[in-house]
């Protein structure tokens, strides 16, 4: 495994890892969505985190202040320019909005340039 400052560089088996594997630490992030952070502070700078949606889960709006790169790993999400199945990678612009929902759940690959600022304080 690399290691940069005693932070790991290298993530083996991204595309068949099992996303409920007790050994996996996932954090709660939102109401339904839980965030295994990879590299990075999201709250602070340029990050990336894995995101897995419980069925029926729901991000509220929010914006984004750098640029947002989402590779859609299992499942499905929507917001308002469509559904996202596995497979799908998205490209969210800098100053664009938007609230994302997952019927049936989902693990979304999540890089962002930027912390994003929540909009709606509505889960």
């Amino acid at each position: 495994m690399e290691e940069h400052a005693g932070k790991k560089l290298v993530w083996n088996g991204l595309l068949t890892m099992d996303f409920d594997s007790p050994t996996l630490h996932w954090q709660d992030f939102r109401k339904g969505v839980d965030m295994l952070p990879l590299h990075g502070d999201p709250t602070q700078g340029c990050s990336c985190a894995l995101l897995r949606y419980q069925p029926g889960a729901h991000i509220p709006r929010h914006l984004h202040v750098g640029m947002e790169f989402l590779l859609i790993l299992r499942g499905s999400q929507r917001d308002e320019r469509g559904q996202y199945h596995a497979g799908t990678f998205l490209i969210n612009p800098a100053t664009s909005s938007h609230e994302i929902f997952s019927e049936e759940g989902c693990v979304v690959l999540a890089v962002w340039e930027k912390p994003v600022k929540f909009i709606s304080t509505t889960d």
